[in-house]
C-alpha cells in the first residue's frame, strides 16, 4: 500500500455538488448594461424633479431604475443624485413618504434598492474618515490627527444612519436580509 496523506486530498473536487464544482457567476442575474451618459441624463431629469419640490418623484425615479448595467463612474454619479435627494428630505417626511412608497405596486423592491444605496452611501463615507496623519512621537507612540476637520462625512452619515432607521421601521429588517443576500450591485 502507498503512503498517502489523507489530509491533503481535496474532496471538495471528488463531490460534484461542492461549490468548488458549481459556477458562481450563473447566480448573477443578467443586467442590460447601460451607459454613463443615460446615467447623467436620467440624474438630470431627477434633479429637475428636486428642484421642481417633488422629493417624492424624484425620489421615486431614482429608485424604479438602477444602473446595475453601468460602469463605476455611472454607478458613482447615481449614488451621487441618491444621496443629493436624501439630503434635500426633511426628517418629519421621511416616514410618510416611506410608507407610501412601500406601499405602491414594486414598493419593496424600491426600498430594498434606497436600503443598498445607504449602504453603499455609509461605504463611501467611510474611507473619508480615513484621511488621518500618524505622527511618530520620541515615546514611540503615534500622534492620530487628521486635516481639514472632515465634517462633511459626518453631515452625510447622520442622514444616511436616519434614513436607515426610519427604512427598517417601515420595510422590516427583512429588508437588509435581501440587500445583503442580492448578487446585484448599484
Amino acid at each position: 500500500m502507498a503512503n498517502i496523506n489523507w489530509r491533503t486530498i481535496n474532496i471538495d473536487a471528488l463531490d460534484p455538488d461542492s461549490p468548488a464544482n458549481f459556477d458562481v457567476s450563473s447566480l448573477t442575474p443578467a443586467v442590460a448594461p447601460v451607459s454613463t451618459a443615460d446615467v447623467q441624463n436620467n440624474a438630470q431629469q431627477i434633479r429637475q424633479l428636486l428642484r421642481g419640490g417633488d422629493n417624492e418623484g424624484a425620489l421615486q425615479g431614482a429608485l424604479e431604475n438602477p444602473p446595475y448595467g453601468a460602469d463605476d463612474k455611472g454607478k458613482e454619479t447615481h449614488l451621487a443624485t441618491v444621496t443629493e435627494i436624501l439630503q434635500s428630505i426633511r426628517q418629519s417626511d421621511m416616514s410618510p413618504m416611506l410608507s407610501r412608497i412601500y406601499k405602491a405596486p414594486g414598493g419593496t423592491e424600491a426600498l430594498d434598492v434606497l436600503m443598498k444605496y445607504i449602504y453603499k452611501g455609509m461605504a463611501q463615507a467611510a474611507p473619508a474618515s480615513n484621511t488621518r496623519n500618524l505622527t511618530p512621537q520620541a515615546t514611540g507612540f503615534s500622534q492620530i490627527h487628521s486635516r481639514g476637520g472632515g465634517e462633511g462625512g459626518g453631515q452625510a452619515m447622520s442622514v444616511l444612519l436616519s434614513w436607515h432607521e426610519k427604512l427598517v421601521e417601515i420595510a422590516g429588517p427583512g429588508s437588509i436580509v435581501r440587500v445583503m443576500s442580492d448578487r446585484r450591485t448599484v
